[in-house]
């Protein structure tokens, strides 16, 4: 039998053997003075009522769950004549009851207690020394079975409502009823009444303090469970850099000892670490936040329940009695704030001291991963040329390497930025050219953008605009100070479209502005090439050209470009003689382009930049 199944079982079976073992042992010792026994029995009961109650509560709220798990033996006839065969043999007064004979005895016990005390209390003379304490000892078993019974109902409620359930939008749906309606209704009445200042509002600090504490011992296990989350990404993207692994043609030295450590970090020291991050870590972390999940619903339920208590007790004070279900309704308020006031504390308490083993954890899983680098490193940091330099003045050779490194990067991009072509700008749409030029006359170069990708609009002033069409800014941002949603104008219209689909236009000079700039630009390091002799319009030429911008297809008719690739113009105009596409060949696919997107051959002149020394 799995132990899950037996800890339902038999619960806290063990606690309840122990107590009542001690008990039997100081009953027992009461047999040997006669004149006294009743009062030492009576004073027993007392000194045993805290600890009987606590124990019996257990194993008596977990009964029921016993039942359904003996039902569910039951219908596995080969368990269920094994069990009952085992507990003929060991106890025979059972007989066909089983397993269910034995769970009921602890219970039946509790219960029989204050009915012997009774008995014991009705046979003693009123007059006699052991009969008040007798009285308190009936009366002290007597609410021990009241506050067991209490708490059963507690538990009852609580394990209705910490129950999370996954329910689809039609499951939901289904669930509604006109009784639902109707509570939910008169829910949201009683809380408007509440917020108008109409009726007053129940107050009880006790459980707003406990509450307040929950809820801050919640943010903080929900965001370090976030943060470990980002700290296992980042840790995962880490080990993706084999670094170790890449030809350094540097065949010894440093760099060899460097990628051999690197190697046995990677494959060994981070990946055990990852391992027991996860293990020790993140899935305790996610239990945790788990167990969140049942007290948040019931501090919701209790909410709920205490707006429907609230208007019970208006109408038992207007009306002076309610009906059966109205009264459960307040007995299931009065016992979900019993029990949340009694159990959070305890609660929030385990909560903090599990976050903090988990922080231990973490911190302890840090350390020692620190410790296994430096050892392994140890032998390799011994062969490096600076290991002998102090501390000190090692720190300050990296800064200095450092420095000059951060120097060279700097003039690195500096001249890099020089080289670069210009930013990519789609082609004007064909025909589209006289619209520019009105735009960039009305609202200048910096009002104009470019649509990245078709938009369609949804509403009555929404535009929709295919990709390529250039529009002037008119604000950034609609009559609602919505910055995501811009007004343009098209030159023809006005209206909003979405500024993440808008891109700032750069004007791209004509074919023969492109080719009278390069025939100006005689820099042996520049990317932009010697002019080439112009084709006839009327005569098909051929002529090896470079993509000076990169081109996206947008039909069949045309073909895409990267830049800097190589083509081939056939005809540099298209069928209906616009020299501003040509038609061209580029890895044996034909298609059109604009052509102030290609330019002629650059010089084999070197160019480009060198890293200072």
């Amino acid at each position: 039998m799995p132990q899950g199944d037996l800890d339902v079982l038999f619960s806290n079976i063990d606690d309840i053997i122990k107590v009542n073992s001690r008990f039997l042992h100081d009953l027992q010792e009461t047999a040997s003075k006669k004149e006294e026994q009743v009062q030492l029995v009576g004073n027993l009961f007392l000194e045993f009522q805290e600890e009987l109650e606590q124990v019996y509560k257990v194993y008596c709220a977990s009964y029921d769950q016993a039942l359904l798990l003996v039902d569910t033996y039951r219908k596995e006839p080969e368990l269920q004549r094994h069990i009952q065969g085992i507990i003929e043999a060991v106890v025979p007064q059972a007989g066909s009851s089983g397993l269910s004979f034995l769970l009921v005895i602890p219970l039946q016990r509790i219960t029989r207690y204050p009915l012997l005390l009774q008995k014991i209390l009705e046979n003693t003379v009123p007059d006699a020394s052991a009969y008040p304490v007798l009285q308190r000892a009936v009366s002290a078993l007597q609410d021990v079975n009241t506050n067991i019974n209490e708490h059963k109902m507690r538990k009852e409620v609580a394990s209705k409502y910490t129950k999370v359930e996954q329910l689809t939008l039609r499951e939901r749906l289904a669930r509604i009823n006109t009784h639902t309606l109707s509570k939910k209704t008169t829910r949201l009445s009683q809380m408007l009444k509440q917020e108008a200042g109409l009726i007053p509002r129940t107050e009880d600090k006790e459980f707003d303090d406990l509450e307040e504490r929950f809820q801050w011992v919640s943010l903080c296990v929900t965001e370090l469970k976030n943060n470990v989350a980002a700290y296992l990404d980042n840790l995962q993207t880490f080990l993706c850099f084999r670094t170790h692994e890449y030809s350094l043609d540097i065949p010894e030295g440093p760099a060899v000892q460097y990628c051999n450590l690197a190697r046995d970090l990677q494959l060994e020291a981070f990946l055990t670490f990852k391992q027991r991050l996860e293990g020790l870590v993140w899935q305790p972390l996610c239990s945790l936040a788990k167990a969140l999940l049942g007290p948040q619903n019931l501090i919701k339920k209790r909410l709920d329940k205490l707006l429907d208590f609230e208007r019970l007790e208006e109408k038992l004070l207007e009306v002076g009695s309610v009906t059966y279900q109205e009264e459960a309704a307040r007995h299931t308020y009065q016992a979900l704030n019993s029990l949340l006031v009694a159990e959070l504390p305890q609660f929030n308490q385990l909560v903090v001291q599990w976050l903090g083993q988990i922080l231990r954890t973490f911190m302890t899983l840090q350390r020692d991963l620190a410790k296994q680098v430096l050892q392994r490193a140890e032998g390799s940091m011994a062969q490096l040329p600076h290991h002998h330099v102090p501390e000190p003045a090692f720190r300050k050779l990296v800064e200095d390497a450092l420095g000059r490194t951060n120097n060279q990067l700097r003039s690195f991009q500096e001249t890099f930025e020089k080289v670069l072509p210009p930013p990519t700008t789609q082609p004007l749409l064909p025909g589209s050219e006289r619209q520019v030029q009105a735009l960039l006359s009305r609202y200048g170069p910096g009002k104009l953008y470019q649509v990245t990708s078709n938009i369609s609009g949804t509403g009555t002033l929404d535009l929709t605009l295919p990709r390529g069409q250039i529009v002037a800014l008119l604000q950034n941002k609609d009559t609602k100070g919505n910055s995501s949603r811009w007004l343009v104008d098209t030159g023809g219209h006005r209206g909003y479209v979405p500024a993440g689909k808008l891109q700032p236009y750069h004007v791209v000079p004509s074919a023969e502005e492109l080719r009278r700039q390069v025939g100006l630009n005689k820099d042996p390091r520049c990317l932009t090439p010697e002019p080439s002799p112009a084709p006839a319009p009327s005569i098909p030429t051929v002529n090896q050209v470079i993509a000076v911008y990169p081109f996206v297809a947008r039909s069949s008719h045309e073909v895409s470009l990267q830049a800097g690739q190589p083509v081939t113009i056939l005809e540099a105009q298209d069928k209906k003689g616009n020299p501003e596409w040509s038609l061209v060949e580029v890895n044996e696919q034909r298609g059109y382009v604009p052509s102030g997107f290609l330019a002629g051959a650059p010089s084999p002149v070197l160019w480009g930049w060198s890293l200072p020394s």
